[in-house]
Formats: C-alpha cells, structure tokens, sequence
C-alpha cells in the first residue's frame, strides 16, 4: 500500500467580461490606470492608505502600489506589455500577501475586440506555488478578482 498522499492543485483562475468600450481605452483603463479601479483595501501599504496602482508600461518593467505618504510596495513585475491585446504580470504577492522577488504566479489578460466592445479574458495561474494554503486562498482570491474585474468593467464603461 503506497503511503504517498497526493494533493490536489487549485485550478487557475478565470475569468471572461465583456466591456462596453473599445479595446484601446479597456487596455488602457487596466493597464495604466489600475489605480482609477484597483479597490483601495486590497492593500499591503503599512501605515498608510493606498493612492495609486502602477504597472510601468514595458516588460521587465514594476508592478506596485503606491501609498498616500508617496511610500512604494511591490506587487510583481510585467512579464508582457503588448497593447492593446495582451498583458502579463508576475504576481509576486505569496499566501500571505507579502512581496516576494523570489515568488511568481502569473497573471495574463487577454482583450479581444467584439463590434465595438471588448472581450476581455483574464488568468491567474500557478496558485499550487502558494504552498498548502492555496486551495483555500484559491476560493478568496476568486471572488477577489471577480469584484476588482467589476470594478475595471465599470471604470471602462466610464470612459
């Protein structure tokens, strides 16, 4: 009889909206003004509020918020930045919601363009890297992404 437990890996997260708004201003709303959207208590400023969520508009370039007192904590770094079709982060947040360099899971989002309207498809993947917390930690952070998703769809819609 094998002894070996085996675990079950938490599928990827995703996730499918539709924005009534033109690719180019969807991209642009996600990528350069996540900040305009991003819920403001979903934070890991320490003694401050979150002001501002920047993505640095290249690969290789920073993902991180910015806190009211102009402090700066890092999210991860992008991976892709080819506007307006697709974006790749590096989420280097671990269970504990504590920057990591050393940490990844990924996070891609996809934006189609559907008669004037913009499909967009976005991924979390790589969440067994989370350790044995991540089946859990899968159920918060899915319904964690579905409100911020919310969020940007109706920023988008804005303008």
């Amino acid at each position: 009889m094998n002894d070996t437990a085996q675990r079950i890996a938490p599928a990827a997260i995703r996730k499918t909206i539709e924005v009534n708004a033109p690719i180019d201003r969807a991209f642009q709303v996600f990528a350069a003004r996540m900040g305009d959207w991003w819920h403001k208590e979903h934070s890991i400023a320490r003694g401050t509020t979150q002001k501002d969520v920047v993505i640095e508009p290249r690969a290789g370039g920073r993902w991180y918020e910015v806190g009211a007192d102009g402090s700066e904590y890092d999210w991860g770094k992008v991976l892709a930045y080819d506007p307006p079709r697709r974006l790749v982060l590096a989420w280097q947040l671990t269970c504990e919601f504590a920057y990591d360099p050393d940490f990844e899971t990924i996070v891609e989002v996809n934006f189609e363009e559907r008669d004037g309207k913009t499909v967009v498809h976005f991924e979390h993947r790589d969440l067994e890297r989370m350790g044995a917390d991540a089946v859990e930690l899968f159920e918060s952070m899915d319904g964690g992404w579905g409100m911020l998703l919310d969020l940007f769809k109706a920023e988008a819609e804005r303008g």
